[in-house]
């Protein structure tokens, strides 16, 4: 009888709750034998036996105060999955919430779940969802890198944001209710990775996203004066007999394609074989995991937006979007980008491992090219790229990275180490050496890189600082840099005020930013800085969520020869009637004065704006001159109803010579995105794109005035003239993706040209294709 009343007493008895607030971080889920139906509601009775949380805390744009709004979140696990149930309470305001597209939800109410499986306090899977139930994922590696840009008004981060490329297989639902919303998750161990012991630790917090009030708040009472925020997780305590078992994913996938381009008679088009493709996924272990592929799809099924560049010495970075390389990316990622697996162009086949071994991250990648891809056409580039990274202490880590391309008797290796550490919770400090060894047609160069950083992250009052050089010959063929041969350092303080929550400025910060760059030899020669920049930044949040922001930038840039080595020449009369070429040596140094102004809207019901203009003095890099510049970028997120998305962009670049204010380049870029989900698996997307660019004939202006003439790629120097391009670009998508691996896509996409800008009355086809694909993941 004694037996009995002690179980009937323990099954009814309340079941723990833990507050945040309290310090009560430490939770210990009970682990129970039951199964349940995700659909969103939590009655089935073993939620009345989950673990509790309650007690959140806001983090953003205040910390250190209680939550405005009350958050429950349940959890418990079974032998093979983790169980979360949320309770969202909203009396403020209006819960947004949307039949959102996979990883679209940042416009929603939404709920994020930290758990750091290896409870090392700097890695950690994210899993999000909206009211609905639509999801997130990613994955969080810390790096310390949380700076804003002049265009935010230099605003700073409060946290790192994960990495969203990854895709995980985890079941929710979830529904609005008359106190706010309720969601259901259910994440298999199969999609966790974990340590390879009996009991487990994971590091965890709970993270809400209020956008009536552009609020965050964190179950953990996080400060914003601390140098990482996943360090000051709580924890699951206690996770025993935890049953991964056969952790097996392989995913075929068949793609097709029909590309149709003008012919001399009529338009044609050109049926490619179908290709088919495979990738497996295999748990090795509790925490190691291998990865294989061949011939697999680039999965580019939207174009690349276009990008703006304010400076044409430096190259565009486009993102990695190809299902087997973004899975476990998060392990490649280094200092300065020496792993970008774009630089694998076509690969026939590809295999990696990834996982944690203890305290060491292990990353292993090797991938075969296609001949395509090779110097000669005749050989197969060889990629080898290795990461390794080591914990040290409670948040330090030293890493080495080595990659490799050969490509039949040419070959490209680097070696680097980096490091990051973190002193008395605010100060942070990393560094990375590395140097790289090319062969190309017999000939051996090697040159050197090196980065060194120091940061204090305070509430009120912090500093950022970079110093760092790389050789002009320092070649990585596994990686992007933007651009070699310089050395380049930086200092930016900043402060913030914080006011009190609902008053009409919540928070204002102000910071600076003191920049110099030089050319690398010049400055081993201690040469003066080629460019150099004062920017004054100023920001502020005001109550409902309104951003505003401004900035002054003070430069100077110096001419660059490295860049215009060769580019251009000097058309200039003879004195005998005839035409002589004079070399382009350029103004020696242009002085820039810029203002900005930017503003964000709060997330209102059926939309949200945002938009930020650039005017003022500053380089003409087509000409080397000063000039008048105008930037602009306004961006709209309409969400008319539940199932309808539409984002619009526009952005204009413009340039007019200050010497008579002629117009000497410009670029308009409207687009268009629309979507409509017809339930959480299906969607259709259309989108329009113009691009217009316009450039005059250039001249020696505010120099000589005397024509330019450019290099052609045979070598030839020509005389500029007035050029224009006008092109639209439309794409259409059909897409049913019910889990992660298992896609139906079928596109068409075309482009046309036409002789004046948005007149749309004599449009060109120039190009068209139609591509399908289908996969399907086998999971055991």
């Amino acid at each position: 009888m004694l037996t009995v009343a002690l179980a009937l007493a323990v099954t009814l008895a309340d079941p723990p709750v833990h507050n945040g607030r309290s310090g009560q971080t430490k939770v210990t889920p009970p682990r129970l034998a039951a199964e349940v139906v995700v659909d969103g509601n939590l009655t089935e009775p073993v939620w009345q036996q989950a673990a509790v949380l309650t007690g959140f805390s806001q983090f953003s744009p205040q910390d250190g105060i209680p939550a405005a709004d009350s958050t429950r979140i349940l959890v418990w696990y079974s032998a093979t999955a983790i169980h979360f149930g949320v309770r969202a309470y909203e009396p403020h305001g209006t819960v947004r919430a949307t039949l959102a597209e996979r990883d679209r939800i940042s416009a929603d109410d939404h709920i994020q779940f930290l758990i750091g499986t290896f409870n090392d306090g700097r890695q950690a899977v994210m899993f999000a969802v909206n009211p609905f139930g639509v999801q997130a994922d990613g994955a969080l590696v810390e790096q310390g890198n949380r700076s804003g840009g002049f265009m935010s008004g230099g605003a700073t981060a409060a946290r790192e944001s994960a990495d969203l490329s990854q895709d995980y297989v985890f079941q929710s639902k979830g529904h609005l209710t008359d106190f706010g919303y309720e969601v259901e998750l259910t994440i298999p161990f199969k999609s966790l990775r974990f340590q390879s012991t009996a009991e487990q630790t994971w590091g965890f917090n709970v993270v809400r996203r209020v956008q009536h009030s552009n609020y965050e708040d964190s179950w953990t009472p996080a400060l914003r004066a601390n140098a990482s925020f996943l360090a000051q997780s709580g924890t699951l305590a206690g996770l025993t007999d935890l049953h991964r078992g056969l952790v097996l994913d392989v995913t075929p996938e068949l793609t097709d394609r029909v590309d149709g381009t003008p012919g001399a008679a009529a338009w044609g088009y050109r049926t490619a074989d179908p290709q088919l493709g495979a990738t497996v996924r295999w748990g090795i272990t509790n925490n190691l995991t291998f990865n294989g592929t061949f011939n697999p799809d680039f999965s580019q099924v939207e174009a690349d937006a276009n990008q703006l560049n304010f400076d044409p010495r430096r190259a565009v970075q486009i993102p990695e979007r190809r299902p087997f390389f973004i899975d476990g990316i998060e392990q490649f990622q280094t200092p300065n980008g020496l792993v970008y697996t774009r630089r694998i162009v076509q690969p026939q086949a590809a295999g990696k491992v990834s996982g944690k071994m203890g305290a060491t991250n292990v990353a292993l990648m090797t991938a075969v090219d296609d001949r395509v891809a090779s110097s000669s056409g005749q050989d197969s580039p060889i990629f080898n790229i290795l990461r390794l990274s080591r914990d040290l202490g409670r948040q330090s880590r030293l890493a080495m990275t080595y990659t490799d391309r050969i490509d039949g008797d040419n070959s490209n290796r680097v070696l680097s180490v980096d490091g990051r550490g973190v002193l008395g919770r605010i100060y942070s400090g990393s560094f990375q050496v590395a140097g790289a060894r090319t062969v190309r047609n017999g000939t051996t160069t090697t040159a050197p890189l090196f980065d060194v950083r120091a940061n204090r992250d305070g509430r009120a009052f912090g500093v950022r600082s970079q110093f760092s050089g790389i050789d002009r010959d320092f070649l990585t063929q596994s990686g992007f840099i933007g651009r070699t041969g310089e050395v380049h350092a930086s200092v930016a303080p900043r402060y913030t005020w914080f006011f009190e929550r609902g008053s009409r400025v919540e928070t204002f910060s102000y910071s600076m930013l003191f920049d110099g760059t030089w050319n690398y030899d010049r400055f081993m020669q201690r040469g003066d800085a080629r460019d150099k920049k004062m920017h004054f930044n100023a920001s502020t949040l005001l109550r409902g969520g309104w951003t505003l922001g401004g900035s002054l930038l003070v430069e100077t840039f110096g001419y660059d020869p490295t860049f215009y080595a060769d580019l251009y020449r000097i058309e200039a009369p003879d004195g005998l009637g005839g035409l002589d070429t004079l070399p382009f040596v350029g103004t020696p140094r242009l002085p820039n004065r810029d203002w900005v102004l930017s503003f964000t809207s709060p997330r209102f019901k059926y939309f949200q704006a945002s938009g930020s203009w650039v005017w003022g003095q500053d380089e003409n890099f087509f000409e080397w001159a000063s000039a008048d510049i105008l930037y602009a970028q306004l961006t709209l997120n309409a969400r008319p109803s539940e199932r309808i998305r539409v984002d619009a962009t526009y952005q204009i670049q413009e340039y007019k010579r200050k010497s008579d204010g002629s117009l000497v380049g410009t670029t308009r870029n409207p687009r268009v995105k629309l979507e409509y989900q017809v339930s959480r698996p299906f969607f259709v997307r259309v989108i329009g794109e113009y691009v217009a660019v316009a450039t005059d004939a250039l001249r020696d202006d505010t120099r000589t005035g005397f024509p330019l003439l450019q290099r052609t790629g045979s070598g030839v120097y020509v005389r500029t003239t007035p050029s224009q391009t006008n092109s639209l670009r439309g794409d259409l998508l059909l897409a049913y993706t019910p889990q992660p691996g298992t896609v139906v896509y079928l596109g068409y996409g075309a482009r046309m040209f036409e002789p004046e800008p948005f007149r749309y009355q004599h449009l060109a086809r120039q190009s068209d294709a139609v591509f399908l694909k289908l996969s399907y993941l086998f999971r055991r």
